[in-house]
Protein backbone atom coordinates (compact mmCIF):
# COMPACT_ATOMS: atom_id res chain seq x y z
CA UNK A 1 0.00 0.00 0.00
CA UNK A 2 1.32 3.50 -0.70
CA UNK A 3 2.28 5.66 2.11
CA UNK A 4 -0.50 7.63 3.54
CA UNK A 5 -0.32 11.23 2.42
CA UNK A 6 0.10 13.95 4.65
CA UNK A 7 -3.80 15.54 6.12
CA UNK A 8 -3.42 18.84 4.28
CA UNK A 9 -2.62 16.95 1.06
CA UNK A 10 -5.00 14.65 1.47
CA UNK A 11 -7.55 17.27 1.90
CA UNK A 12 -6.78 19.37 -0.92
CA UNK A 13 -6.23 16.37 -3.27
CA UNK A 14 -10.07 15.28 -1.82
CA UNK A 15 -11.31 18.78 -2.78
CA UNK A 16 -9.59 18.93 -6.46
CA UNK A 17 -11.41 15.52 -6.72
CA UNK A 18 -14.90 17.03 -5.81
CA UNK A 19 -14.18 20.03 -8.05
CA UNK A 20 -13.42 17.07 -11.08
CA UNK A 21 -16.81 15.22 -10.07
CA UNK A 22 -18.50 18.28 -10.11
CA UNK A 23 -18.36 18.16 -14.00
CA UNK A 24 -18.78 14.35 -14.36
CA UNK A 25 -20.81 12.93 -17.33
CA UNK A 26 -19.54 9.24 -17.31
CA UNK A 27 -23.13 7.68 -17.10
CA UNK A 28 -26.50 9.18 -18.12
CA UNK A 29 -27.39 10.29 -14.28
CA UNK A 30 -24.60 13.48 -15.37
CA UNK A 31 -27.80 14.97 -17.17
CA UNK A 32 -30.39 14.83 -14.83
CA UNK A 33 -29.41 15.39 -11.32
CA UNK A 34 -29.43 18.85 -10.57
CA UNK A 35 -25.74 18.99 -8.90
CA UNK A 36 -23.19 16.13 -7.94
CA UNK A 37 -23.48 15.19 -3.85
CA UNK A 38 -20.24 14.81 -2.90
CA UNK A 39 -19.26 13.43 0.29
CA UNK A 40 -18.28 15.33 3.55
CA UNK A 41 -16.19 15.12 6.76
CA UNK A 42 -12.83 14.96 8.03
CA UNK A 43 -9.81 13.21 6.34
CA UNK A 44 -8.79 10.48 8.33
CA UNK A 45 -12.05 9.90 9.89
CA UNK A 46 -11.88 6.40 11.68
CA UNK A 47 -15.65 5.30 10.34
CA UNK A 48 -16.87 6.16 7.00
CA UNK A 49 -20.36 5.77 6.29
CA UNK A 50 -21.02 5.07 2.78
CA UNK A 51 -25.03 4.79 1.07
CA UNK A 52 -26.49 4.15 -1.86
CA UNK A 53 -27.28 7.30 -4.07
CA UNK A 54 -28.66 11.31 -3.19
CA UNK A 55 -32.16 11.43 -3.01
CA UNK A 56 -34.71 14.88 -3.50
CA UNK A 57 -33.12 17.03 -1.15
CA UNK A 58 -29.46 15.78 -1.10
CA UNK A 59 -29.90 16.58 -5.24
CA UNK A 60 -31.13 20.43 -4.11
CA UNK A 61 -28.82 20.49 -1.06
CA UNK A 62 -25.69 19.22 -2.06
CA UNK A 63 -25.16 17.41 1.02
CA UNK A 64 -25.36 13.72 1.80
CA UNK A 65 -27.93 12.39 4.07
CA UNK A 66 -29.99 15.29 4.66
CA UNK A 67 -33.42 13.38 3.79
CA UNK A 68 -35.63 11.90 5.37
CA UNK A 69 -33.13 8.94 5.39
CA UNK A 70 -30.44 11.03 6.97
CA UNK A 71 -32.92 12.14 9.65
CA UNK A 72 -33.30 8.88 10.14
CA UNK A 73 -28.99 8.37 10.50
CA UNK A 74 -28.87 11.80 12.45
CA UNK A 75 -31.57 9.73 15.36
CA UNK A 76 -29.30 6.92 15.07
CA UNK A 77 -26.36 8.70 15.56
CA UNK A 78 -27.39 10.66 18.22
CA UNK A 79 -28.44 7.20 19.90
CA UNK A 80 -25.18 5.88 19.53
CA UNK A 81 -23.15 8.81 20.60
CA UNK A 82 -21.29 9.26 16.74
CA UNK A 83 -20.73 12.80 16.39
CA UNK A 84 -21.71 13.13 12.39
CA UNK A 85 -18.30 15.83 12.17
CA UNK A 86 -16.74 13.06 13.29
CA UNK A 87 -17.34 10.54 10.36
CA UNK A 88 -16.82 10.64 6.70
CA UNK A 89 -20.47 10.34 4.97
CA UNK A 90 -20.56 9.78 1.14
CA UNK A 91 -22.45 7.94 -1.35
CA UNK A 92 -21.74 4.70 -4.08
CA UNK A 93 -22.95 6.79 -6.63
CA UNK A 94 -23.20 10.94 -6.83
CA UNK A 95 -26.07 12.16 -9.11
CA UNK A 96 -29.50 11.48 -8.16
CA UNK A 97 -31.60 8.92 -10.19
CA UNK A 98 -35.52 9.36 -10.27
CA UNK A 99 -38.60 9.15 -12.66
CA UNK A 100 -41.07 12.29 -11.92
CA UNK A 101 -44.71 11.42 -11.16
CA UNK A 102 -46.48 14.28 -11.38
CA UNK A 103 -44.00 16.97 -10.07
CA UNK A 104 -42.66 14.58 -7.36
CA UNK A 105 -39.17 13.29 -8.19
CA UNK A 106 -39.44 9.43 -6.98
CA UNK A 107 -36.09 7.55 -6.50
CA UNK A 108 -35.10 4.97 -8.73
CA UNK A 109 -32.44 2.38 -7.17
CA UNK A 110 -29.27 3.17 -9.90
CA UNK A 111 -28.39 0.32 -12.28
CA UNK A 112 -25.40 -1.38 -12.42
CA UNK A 113 -23.38 0.49 -14.78
CA UNK A 114 -24.75 3.95 -12.84
CA UNK A 115 -22.36 2.14 -9.98
CA UNK A 116 -19.95 1.27 -12.08
CA UNK A 117 -19.24 4.41 -13.72
CA UNK A 118 -19.25 5.85 -10.14
CA UNK A 119 -16.88 3.80 -8.64
CA UNK A 120 -13.97 5.60 -9.29
CA UNK A 121 -14.80 8.58 -7.51
CA UNK A 122 -15.77 6.53 -4.50
CA UNK A 123 -12.16 4.58 -3.82
CA UNK A 124 -10.37 7.89 -4.46
CA UNK A 125 -12.43 8.93 -1.13
CA UNK A 126 -11.29 6.09 0.17
CA UNK A 127 -8.16 6.29 -0.64
CA UNK A 128 -7.84 9.47 0.62
CA UNK A 129 -9.88 10.06 3.23
CA UNK A 130 -8.02 6.62 4.69
CA UNK A 131 -10.61 5.28 7.22
CA UNK A 132 -10.29 2.62 9.70
CA UNK A 133 -13.45 0.92 8.91
CA UNK A 134 -16.49 0.99 6.75
CA UNK A 135 -20.12 0.80 6.96
CA UNK A 136 -21.70 -0.11 4.21
CA UNK A 137 -25.88 1.04 4.08
CA UNK A 138 -27.15 -1.24 1.70
CA UNK A 139 -26.87 -3.57 -1.15
CA UNK A 140 -25.46 -0.91 -3.71
CA UNK A 141 -23.02 0.48 -1.30
CA UNK A 142 -22.04 -3.30 0.05
CA UNK A 143 -21.45 -3.94 -3.98
CA UNK A 144 -19.70 -1.19 -4.36
CA UNK A 145 -17.33 -0.87 -1.22
CA UNK A 146 -16.85 -5.31 -1.09
CA UNK A 147 -16.24 -5.43 -5.30
CA UNK A 148 -19.19 -8.06 -5.16
CA UNK A 149 -23.21 -8.47 -4.73
CA UNK A 150 -23.36 -8.98 -1.23
CA UNK A 151 -26.85 -10.94 0.36
CA UNK A 152 -27.45 -8.06 3.08
CA UNK A 153 -29.98 -9.47 4.94
CA UNK A 154 -28.37 -12.49 5.16
CA UNK A 155 -24.86 -10.76 6.24
CA UNK A 156 -26.46 -8.07 8.07
CA UNK A 157 -23.99 -6.71 11.16
CA UNK A 158 -21.33 -8.91 10.05
CA UNK A 159 -17.81 -7.64 8.55
CA UNK A 160 -16.36 -8.06 5.38
CA UNK A 161 -13.08 -7.26 3.68
CA UNK A 162 -11.99 -5.40 0.48
CA UNK A 163 -9.44 -6.85 -1.38
CA UNK A 164 -7.82 -3.96 -2.36
CA UNK A 165 -6.51 -2.49 0.72
CA UNK A 166 -7.93 -4.86 3.42
CA UNK A 167 -10.43 -2.49 5.02
CA UNK A 168 -13.09 -3.78 7.39
CA UNK A 169 -16.67 -3.49 5.98
CA UNK A 170 -19.65 -3.62 8.21
CA UNK A 171 -22.49 -4.40 5.99
CA UNK A 172 -26.23 -3.11 7.52
CA UNK A 173 -29.39 -1.83 6.04
CA UNK A 174 -29.74 1.67 4.66
CA UNK A 175 -31.76 3.74 6.62
CA UNK A 176 -34.15 4.49 3.60
CA UNK A 177 -35.63 0.85 4.29
CA UNK A 178 -36.74 1.23 7.88
CA UNK A 179 -38.97 4.57 6.68
CA UNK A 180 -41.13 2.07 4.36
CA UNK A 181 -42.16 0.72 7.86
CA UNK A 182 -44.59 2.00 10.35
CA UNK A 183 -45.48 1.27 13.80
CA UNK A 184 -43.87 -1.11 15.86
CA UNK A 185 -42.41 -2.74 12.74
CA UNK A 186 -40.37 0.12 12.20
CA UNK A 187 -39.25 0.63 16.22
CA UNK A 188 -38.32 -2.98 16.26
CA UNK A 189 -36.27 -2.85 12.37
CA UNK A 190 -35.08 0.89 14.25
CA UNK A 191 -33.52 -1.17 17.27
CA UNK A 192 -32.04 -4.05 15.08
CA UNK A 193 -30.32 -1.66 12.83
CA UNK A 194 -28.61 0.12 15.66
CA UNK A 195 -27.56 -3.21 17.34
CA UNK A 196 -25.95 -3.82 13.41
CA UNK A 197 -24.10 -0.12 13.49
CA UNK A 198 -22.94 -0.72 17.19
CA UNK A 199 -20.39 -3.75 15.73
CA UNK A 200 -18.65 -0.35 14.71
CA UNK A 201 -18.40 1.23 18.20
CA UNK A 202 -14.37 0.22 18.97
CA UNK A 203 -13.71 2.60 15.75
CA UNK A 204 -15.19 5.61 17.17
CA UNK A 205 -14.00 4.82 20.42
CA UNK A 206 -10.37 5.15 19.03
CA UNK A 207 -10.70 8.07 17.01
Amino acid sequence: MPAAPTARRALASLHALQEQAAGCRECPLGFIGTQTVWGEGPVGAALMLVGEQPGDQEDLQGRPFVGPAGMLLERALAQLHWPRERLYVTNAVKHFKHELRGKRRMHKTPAQREVAACNHWLQDEIALVRPQAIVALGATASRATVGQAVPVMRQRGQWLQRDVDGLPVLITLHPSALLRLRGGDRDEAFAAWLHDLQQAARYMRAD
